[in-house]
């Protein structure tokens, strides 16, 4: 299958290697990737609907005002991807299984997004809305919340992670008895 045309609806798209191009202004409608490897990619302005990656490796991928509308990542590679370049308008997207390290969703609305068996090592969540938001099984070692909205969202088997409640929203979010450390480190103390 080839990526060439502008528009791609219904399309099942496997192993392409597509590393370090340019796939501009592309519309792809209800398509499946599956072992793609389009790491270093620039997909700006292209946008996804009601799309599926499973087992795709996008590290580095350019986003820029791209819109990703109801885009599910399944045992994917997204490091160091920047999310805070996409059209804010739809974005929706549930990651499962998939490795996010330093990846950046500064200041970005994703409430009832969901996290799941996801390592979020070093991810910038800078002024990002996290309310409703679901991390199951995830890894948030360093990851930054600096003034994040994460009320109600559910932290219970999140792990690594350290939250300030005075800089962030925290009002009715679940955590773990274990997960209370992280929200104690900036006062220094040991929870035994």
């Amino acid at each position: 299958m080839t990526m060439e045309g502008l528009t791609h609806q219904d399309k099942t798209f496997e192993k392409i290697v597509y590393q370090n191009k340019s796939v501009k202004n592309r519309e792809f409608e209800a398509c499946t990737f599956r072992n793609c490897d389009f790491s270093g990619s620039d997909f700006s302005q292209t946008r996804f609907t009601d799309c599926t990656f499973t087992g795709c490796n996008l590290a580095m991928l350019k986003l820029h005002r791209a819109t990703l509308s109801n885009v599910v990542f399944r045992e994917c590679k997204l490091t160091g991807i920047n999310f805070s370049e996409c059209e804010d308008v739809l974005f929706t997207v549930r990651f499962e299984g998939s490795m996010l390290d330093y990846a950046s969703f500064v200041n970005r609305k994703m409430s009832k997004t969901h996290f799941t068996h996801t390592s979020l090592k070093g991810v910038d969540f800078s002024g990002a809305n996290l309310s409703s938001a679901m991390f199951d099984n995830t890894d948030l070692d360093r990851a930054v919340f600096n003034y994040t909205n994460l009320t109600t969202a559910d932290l219970s088997t999140a792990f690594n992670f350290e939250i300030d409640p005075e800089l962030n929203t925290i009002k009715k979010a679940k955590f773990s008895q274990y997960g209370l450390q992280g929200l104690l480190v900036k006062y220094n103390l040991h929870v035994v």
